[in-house]
């Protein structure tokens, strides 16, 4: 059954017509002046049920021509791409772990559902092509709250050209918890995996780190305008779905890993599973300044910080120094990113943050239950 619409519509339409009425002029007041605002009873997710909640979100979905089933029946049914591999992953948000609403608006939530999710893609060079969404919802939780979260979790769907094909609703009596799973297509031989890094590999990684553990902890002190682009970072992260795809295409890559809990346990996944060591060179990590002086103002250690602390969303990855060719083609389609040599892999299994005062331990990165 195809996708109903409308739905939406007319609920912007009531709020808006509620809103005319309670700013509109009071009859016994002076002409022109609004009267004082009415306090409207907050609608919840129990005044609406699960039905209507369904409802809001199916009328917007839009179906691409391979959705054979969509929403509205047990199970969606997709045709598979020719050619392609299906890549599945999911990843939950729950509140008070991953999210606090004091400071995470609700659009925030919805896209960081999902982009969490395209970033693991993105490390196996997959391209993202659908996802279901599963929403555990407080009674007590509001309507407004409720659309922010999936006008959030839409807009990146369709900046990604991602199609939202089923999901499930139900109660919490506790926290809010957003559950996301995405599939993606890769071609075989274009398939990015953690096991592939080989003694003389190169380590590289896209972008900067430490701006999540930053922006967090900046928003939770209020938020200062010096932080702003780290605060970004971690409410809105930005998948790094163009270079997975670029390094899988030109085979750039030996092995890949999306950093969600920091870069210290990246490497250690990836050393593990390839059977290897890995060295970092602490003087060559990307932080940004305002990140090294937040932490410094601390009394931090800024390379400490930044390998610790999770929500970077970059692309840690190694290459051989002979593709060195295929790398230099994939950078030119990574659109600008910047792109930072930070160490090797050695033969000795062995885990090692080079400074310039010698080589130490790399320290542990960030571990749910520790």
């Amino acid at each position: 059954m195809p996708p109903r619409r409308g739905s939406l519509k007319r609920g912007r339409q009531q709020r808006f017509h509620l809103l005319s009425q309670v700013h509109s002029t009071s009859p016994h007041g002076k002409a022109g002046l609004p009267s004082p605002p009415v306090q409207l009873p907050t609608r919840t997710v129990a005044d609406l049920g699960e039905r209507a909640l369904i409802q809001r979100i199916t009328a917007r979905l839009v179906a691409p021509a391979w959705l054979v089933v969509g929403p509205g029946d047990d199970a969606a049914v997709v045709e598979p791409e020719r050619g392609a591999l299906d890549v599945f992953t999911t990843d939950v948000q729950v509140e008070g772990v991953h999210f606090d609403r004091r400071f995470v608006a609700p659009d925030a939530i919805g896209h960081r559902a999902l982009a969490v999710n395209l970033s693991d893609l993105a490390a196996m060079g997959a391209r993202p092509r659908a996802a279901l969404l599963s929403l555990v919802l407080p009674d007590a939780l509001d309507v407004a709250t409720f659309d922010g979260l999936v006008d959030g979790l839409l807009a990146i769907a369709s900046a990604y050209r991602v199609a939202v094909v089923g999901g499930n609703i139900s109660r919490s009596p506790g926290p809010l918890v957003v559950d996301v799973t995405a599939i993606g297509t890769v071609r075989r031989r274009r398939v990015l995996t953690r096991s592939g890094a080989r003694p003389g590999d190169r380590v590289y990684l896209t972008g900067t780190v430490g701006d999540g553990l930053a922006g967090l902890e900046s928003l939770r002190d209020g938020g200062t305008q010096m932080m702003q682009a780290q605060e970004q970072r971690y409410l809105r992260p930005d998948p790094r779905v163009r270079a997975g795809l670029a390094l899988g295409s030109h085979r750039a890559a030996s092995a890949c890993m999306d950093l969600s809990d920091g870069l210290a346990d990246a490497v250690r996944q990836v050393a593990q599973a390839s059977g290897a060591g890995i060295t970092i060179d602490a003087d060559a990590l990307p932080i940004a300044d305002p990140v090294r002086r937040w932490h410094e103002a601390r009394g931090r250690d800024p390379i400490e910080a930044a390998l610790q602390g999770g929500d970077d969303y970059e692309l840690l990855f190694t290459s051989r120094p002979a593709h060195h060719g295929r790398l230099r083609g994939a950078q030119r389609a990574f659109g600008g990113l910047l792109v930072t040599r930070i160490g090797e892999v050695t033969r000795e299994r062995r885990l090692l943050l080079r400074t310039g005062g010698g080589s130490r331990d790399l320290p542990e990165g960030y571990e749910h239950f520790r």
